[in-house]
């Protein structure tokens, strides 16, 4: 296929080599050239401008943020876009955003589909990530080869792209009240003399199996912060969509709202760019042991 990929931080990096070692066609666009370089190795061809990326079978975005979509997704842009693109918007937006970006597209005879992922950049660059995905069916099924090569499992969440995005924020909402929780309980254990090691060794062999308690727990057991595999920073920002969505339909998240504060608190005393388990260091700070 005849791809365009627009944004390559670390997991959209990941993500574009992979579907350039498939034996895909790959135009690459970022921000900063040099994040692209690397890429002409496996034979991506460098575009200077957004317009591009966005042609061919369908383009792929992997953007930091509503405000970074907002300024490349602007009007000037689709409106000379080719009609019958698929756009596949690979970040986790808010839902506002993604209605807004549905609407636009489909006046323009673009179809835009949402398919948020699941995974640390890790997991990318093993192609195992988790693709929740929504927008018409035909739309994604023109581009499932490329969600074979990037991710471990599509998740189709009907038509509305929205409801990709909905998905989404509340998995990263359910993530971070995990890590928050464990960082309380972190605390907790030091307040008793109990190491966190020997916690994980139990919750993680019998109630909490799994990649979040098992890899999130190990670092903050080992006050090991960076380097951030998801900063804090990112983490805020999806607690604070996901707070947004729930005020959109009147939905109270006290969890979420919690959690926030607490990501604030370390973005306060510096630690925005370490990663998320830097959540325990908080619990500890409150708790005076840190």
């Amino acid at each position: 296929m005849d791809i365009g990929f627009i944004g390559l931080g670390g997991m959209g990096h990941a993500m574009a080599e992979n579907i350039l070692k498939a034996g895909h066609q790959v135009r690459v666009w970022n921000r900063t050239r040099e994040r692209a370089e690397p890429l002409a190795a496996f034979g991506a061809t460098i575009v200077d401008e957004p317009a591009g990326a966005f042609s061919g079978d369908a383009v792929l975005s992997m953007l930091a943020d509503d405000a970074a979509a907002r300024e490349v997704f602007d009007a000037a842009l689709l409106e000379h876009a080719p009609r019958d693109l698929v756009h596949v918007n690979l970040a986790t937006v808010s839902v506002a955003l993604a209605e807004t970006l549905a609407h636009e597209h489909a006046v323009r005879g673009i179809h835009y589909v949402a398919a948020p992922v699941m995974g640390r950049p890790d997991v990318a660059a093993a192609g195992k990530l988790t693709v929740i995905a929504a927008g018409s069916a035909e739309a994604i099924d023109r581009v499932q080869p490329i969600f074979d090569v990037i991710g471990q499992k599509t998740w189709r969440i009907g038509s509305l792209p929205q409801h990709a995005n909905v998905v989404k924020l509340a998995a990263n909402f359910t993530l971070a009240a995990a890590v928050e929780t464990m960082g309380e309980a972190s605390a907790l254990l030091a307040g008793h003399g109990v190491a966190m090691a020997d916690f994980l060794d139990v919750i993680t062999s019998s109630v909490f199996p799994g990649p979040v308690y098992s890899g999130y727990g190990r670092m903050i057991a080992e006050g090991r912060y960076e380097p951030a595999m998801f900063k804090a920073r990112l983490g805020l920002k999806d607690v604070r969509l996901a707070l947004a969505a729930a005020d959109a339909c009147s939905t109270p998240l006290p969890v979420a709202s919690v959690v926030r504060d607490s990501l604030l608190e370390a973005m306060a005393h510096g630690d925005g760019d370490k990663d998320f388990a830097v959540l325990g260091k908080v619990a500890a700070r409150r708790a005076g042991r840190e």
